[in-house]
């Protein structure tokens, strides 16, 4: 097994244990469109967030999200696990019943991809997404978690009793923007929402510039 398949093999491991107490949403699609409304003001109606409010208030897309991973980072904005200030005091108006039908709705929605806006960073995003980075700094490569074109562990609720299972979010087609935010704040600690340290060890390998061609890569991802 080479190290980086072996990194990709033990992140997933030591996910499986704090994963598997994650919320299993049980949500009603239809419902959730209606419930959803709120929502749509700055996600869009679908969960494609429109670039130019994506460029006014920074919000990703959640169309063809894991529906367990919407319920997971709404319940960490509850708890202020995660801090944002739109986010944050919206969060707590969302009723605990409500969350796993709004999550089916956005769930169950297509992301439509973005275009290239920096196609010389997409060979080097690519190759991150697919193989990595090797030594010295070695980073496990993408698609170990967050599986082809980004989806994402679209069967965590089959899998979620078998290990690995890994509550990875679907993240490709989201803004590039938003892909770069993330990863920084994983890299400077900011965000600490990833059991067992996983995303903040590989983003604090990763420099500058291989954190934006592997977002400007998977923003392109049609899942």
């Amino acid at each position: 097994m080479s190290t980086k398949h072996l990194l990709v093999a033990l992140a997933c491991a030591s996910l499986a244990a704090a994963s598997i107490a994650a919320a299993k949403p049980a949500g009603n699609a239809a419902a959730g469109q209606a419930k959803s409304a709120a929502c749509g003001g700055c996600h869009g109606p679908d969960g494609n967030t429109p670039p130019e409010m994506y460029a006014a208030i920074k919000a990703p897309k959640l169309a063809g999200q894991v529906p367990e991973y919407i319920v997971k980072s709404l319940h960490d904005y509850k708890a202020a696990r995660r801090s944002n200030e739109v986010m944050s005091p919206q969060a707590q108006a969302v009723a605990e019943s409500d969350m796993a039908d709004i999550a089916a709705w956005f769930g169950s929605q297509k992301v439509r991809p973005n275009p290239a806006q920096n196609k010389d960073l997409l060979a080097q995003g690519e190759k991150i997404f697919m193989k990595g980075i090797g030594r010295p700094d070695v980073v496990a490569a993408c698609i170990g978690c967050h599986a082809p074109n980004g989806v994402g562990n679209r069967d965590w609720a089959k899998l979620m009793s078998k290990v690995p299972a890994v509550l990875a979010p679907a993240v490709g087609g989201q803004h590039a923007g938003y892909i770069s935010d993330q990863l920084k704040a994983y890299k400077s600690g900011k965000r600490a929402t990833d059991p067992a340290r996983v995303m903040r060890d590989i983003a604090g390998r990763m420099s500058e510039k291989d954190i934006a061609a592997v977002a400007e890569y998977i923003a392109t991802l049609g899942r």
